[in-house]
């Protein structure tokens, strides 16, 4: 179930974990315009239901990448302003998205939703395209940055040293932010503690993230276990490559 995790004087926000992998989507709302974007939709269906059900127009989209698990929603969607990075299309992405974002990695362009704006930043490095929306209360962190560690980068697309630099540009401007925002990931993973929350304060993350903590030692960030992995999924990655290297 969607669950409101936010409200303040002009913005609902609203949660919910869909699908096998534990994804989370957001919902935001401007309460003057009652627009709404969602933000990687996995079930199409249900954010159109929720909004039609609230009186709230399902105006845009937005991908913070272009997996499967965080774009299968928007196939169903494709009447809606849906936008994602240009880079994306390195990893091969090919729609049904029809609006684009262009700004160089680890930069910001100011994005509106109603009378919502939100600072767009290209942080690559679990795709070439990745985006990280901060503002208005909140940080939709997408699969760069988990509440407790980051995302991997080994994927077709991936690359460690380009995650490394988002994040410090993420760090520093996470810095600048109020302690009382919240962090909104795009998976629910639990944390180093045991706890399995899905959003803290931007406070918590900058205190507690793994990822974050090895930034500045080489040693330490080569070390972390997080950014690649021997599966099926680091398998398919290695035949993507080999054949877009034939190409």
């Amino acid at each position: 179930m969607a669950e409101c995790i936010l409200e303040n004087e002009k913005m609902l926000v609203l949660q919910a974990q869909l699908g096998e992998w534990d994804n989370l989507n957001h919902l935001l709302v401007c309460k003057e315009t009652k627009k709404a974007v969602i933000v990687d939709p996995f079930f199409a269906d249900y954010w159109s239901n929720i909004c039609l059900e609230n009186g709230w127009d399902l105006e845009q989209v937005w991908l913070t990448h272009s997996h499967w698990d965080h774009a299968k929603g928007v196939y169903d969607l494709q009447e809606k302003q849906v936008w994602v990075h240009e880079n994306e299309a390195l990893r091969g992405w090919d729609g049904p998205s029809n609006n684009e974002w262009s700004n160089q990695p680890n930069s910001f362009v100011l994005h509106r939703l109603g009378e919502l704006e939100m600072e767009a930043h290209c942080t690559p490095g679990h795709t070439p395209g990745h985006m990280t929306f901060i503002g208005e209360g909140i940080v939709i962190s997408g699969d760069c940055m988990f509440l407790g560690r980051c995302g991997r980068t080994d994927l077709f697309g991936g690359n460690i040293d380009a995650q490394r630099q988002s994040l410090v540009h993420l760090r520093a401007r996470l810095n600048g932010l109020p302690n009382d925002w919240l962090v909104l990931p795009g998976h629910l993973y639990q944390l180093a503690d045991g706890t399995n929350p899905t959003y803290i304060t931007v406070e918590k993350l900058l205190t507690n993230n793994e990822a974050l903590a090895a930034l500045d030692d080489d040693k330490e960030w080569n070390s972390l276990d997080f950014l690649a992995f021997d599966d099926d999924l680091a398998e398919k990655a290695r035949r993507d490559k080999a054949r877009a290297q034939r190409e």
